[in-house]
């Protein structure tokens, strides 16, 4: 294992704590900030063109406590006011929020931030995108080994920002380096430290499960609140996650994409998240991209029946055009519920062999993937990942790449349950 060296003090590092408390005498800190902000135990996380506006109101409705933006380009938030305008969408009623950057330059990313000020409790630095698009702009979890520059881009904000930073990071395969890397960012000024226990590698096809024991060692060995991010696919995880690691909050992605009443604990139909999702949309400007792919969530066990409605929603442009294919797709599923037999009972749902629960397509439910293990003839499963639907997946891909494509032409149980999941996820 390898730990980048750093001095006691860094160059960079032109304040002392007691210097920079005195420069900014009302700014929160650590876990101030935390209550401040009501204690958050359930956070919706920074989502890139899905935790608009919109979709975060939706979340709020159903307990949702914090909310990250998507993640914005620090570079052109500050350069492109069209893109600002575009991408930084916020009411009065809209707290607390936190607004996310990515960013390789610390003063590019201290003017982009300065934007927000006012408006968000904090700005957060993302150091966990793992996709190619983070590759190439040297952004995200491919700062990892640049640590020199991940403190600067903290420090210049805990300096020089009027609201506090916070940072979400990824961990590394030795829990001895994600702990001094957590650290780091918190000696750097991080007053909040999201922690996604997966590593950089872990994502797509091979998103795996997340690692709680390497969040639990960052929750013992820093200071500030810490949130967990990932392995929560139903309503009883998020306390089996503060009970394995210690941490403040949890924060859902992808489920709370495909079931945005996770932290209500509720069991609901689709078609009512989206009518709900779709009324706010009348009120809240919102890209029809972003409204079909939500709605393609939503409705992701449902479409592959329903394919002619979803050939419509790849045509929908208006909320209106939207509404119109959910109010057919909300007759059809309401038909098939009631001649289900026996009729689904969200207090009695049963579940397969791994301590996956058998839902009807047409509830509210985390996207699970299946990989198949060809040496041993069977199939495994691996935590948030699905084979079954992969075909179909593969479709809704393409129809989606093909609207935003015309879109810019045109202008993302049981403790033996738990036991055989996280063997069959990390097989």
């Amino acid at each position: 294992m390898t730990v980048p060296e750093t001095p006691a003090v860094p160059a960079h590092f032109t304040m002392s704590e007691d210097e920079i408390i005195a420069k900014f005498p009302n700014r929160l800190r650590g876990y101030d900030l935390f209550r401040k902000m009501g204690s958050p135990k359930h956070v919706v996380a920074p989502m890139v063109d899905q935790s608009e506006l919109a979709w975060r109101i939706l979340s709020r409705r159903y307990d949702a406590d914090l909310c990250y933006t998507p993640m914005f380009h620090a570079r052109l938030f500050h350069q492109d006011k069209k893109y600002r305008d575009e991408q930084w969408q916020t009411n009065e009623d809209e707290r607390p929020v936190i607004v996310q950057f990515c960013a390789n330059d610390p003063d590019v990313l201290l003017k982009a931030a300065s934007y927000v000020v006012g408006q968000a409790d904090a700005v957060d630095l993302n150091l966990g995108c793992p996709q190619h698009i983070a590759r190439r702009g040297h952004y995200g979890s491919y700062l990892m080994e640049d640590w020199d520059l991940i403190s600067r881009l903290i420090r210049k904000l805990h300096e020089n920002l009027d609201i506090p930073v916070t940072a979400k990071i990824r961990v590394y395969p030795e829990v001895e380096k994600t702990v001094e890397y957590a650290k780091m960012v918190e000696a750097a000024g991080a007053q909040i430290i999201t922690v996604h226990g997966r590593l950089r590698e872990q994502k797509g096809h091979k998103t795996g499960l997340a690692d709680w024991a390497k969040i639990k060692a960052v929750k013992d060995a820093v200071k500030v609140p810490v949130f967990a991010n990932g392995n929560i696919l139903y309503y009883e995880d998020i306390q089996r996650c503060i009970d394995a690691t210690g941490v403040e909050g949890v924060m859902s992605a992808e489920t709370n994409l495909y079931n945005p009443a996770l932290f209500s604990g509720k069991v609901l139909p689709s078609w009512q998240l989206a009518e709900e999702y779709l009324e706010i949309c009348k009120t809240v400007s919102t890209k029809s991209s972003y409204i079909r792919a939500h709605l393609f969530k939503l409705f992701r066990y449902s479409l592959p029946i329903h394919t002619d409605l979803r050939q419509q929603l790849v045509v929908a442009r208006e909320v209106e055009e939207f509404s119109l294919v959910v109010a057919e797709l909300k007759t059809r599923l309401i038909e098939e519920a009631a001649t289900t037999t026996p009729p689904f009972d969200a207090d009695n749902v049963q579940v397969d062999e791994f301590g996956y629960r058998k839902y009807p397509h047409w509830i509210c439910q985390p996207a699970l993937r299946f990989e198949h293990d060809k040496q041993h003839s069977k199939s495994k499963r691996l935590l948030n990942e699905c084979q079954t639907s992969e075909q179909v997946e593969q479709a809704s891909e393409q129809t989606e790449q093909t609207s935003e494509q015309v879109e810019n032409n045109s202008n993302e149980t049981t403790e033996d349950s738990d036991t055989k999941r996280q063997k069959v996820a990390t097989a």
